[in-house]
């Protein structure tokens, strides 16, 4: 969709801090955090609601694929910044794009406006799993 700023982002079109990226998806820093390492995870493609992707599994990209990304981030996240646990929310209000948020605990140490830092230590995280 011409007018959507998460398509735009997943196009390369405007810049973000992305921590991952596939055929199909793109994890990148929220500009307005709620802590340190806020991401959103999103299908390139624009999907409405997360549900609208497809449950078939011969489809690609589906509903599958996206949780075992959420996932990957969400672990990365957890160990980037050393949290027993992430907190993630199904969102899709604000952005009519299909986006799961994934934070850590908003008690984290850290600069949550540190973009280029917190983006690093997901990606590193990341690497090493």
């Amino acid at each position: 969709m011409a007018e959507c700023i998460f398509c735009k982002i997943a196009q390369h079109e405007i810049p973000a801090e992305i921590v991952y990226e596939d055929p199909h998806f793109i994890a990148f820093l929220d500009i307005n955090p709620r802590a340190p390492g806020h991401c959103q995870v999103i299908p390139k493609a624009h999907y409405r609601w997360v549900w609208d992707l497809p449950a078939e599994r011969q489809t690609s990209p589906n509903i599958g694929d996206y949780f075992i990304v959420v996932q990957k981030v969400a672990k990365a996240t957890q160990k980037a910044f050393q949290q027993p646990a992430v907190w993630s929310r199904i969102m899709g209000d604000e952005i009519h794009h299909a986006h799961i948020w994934i934070f850590p605990h908003a008690d984290t140490i850290g600069d949550k406006k540190d973009f280029v830092g917190n983006a690093e230590k997901i990606r590193q995280t990341l690497t090493k799993s």
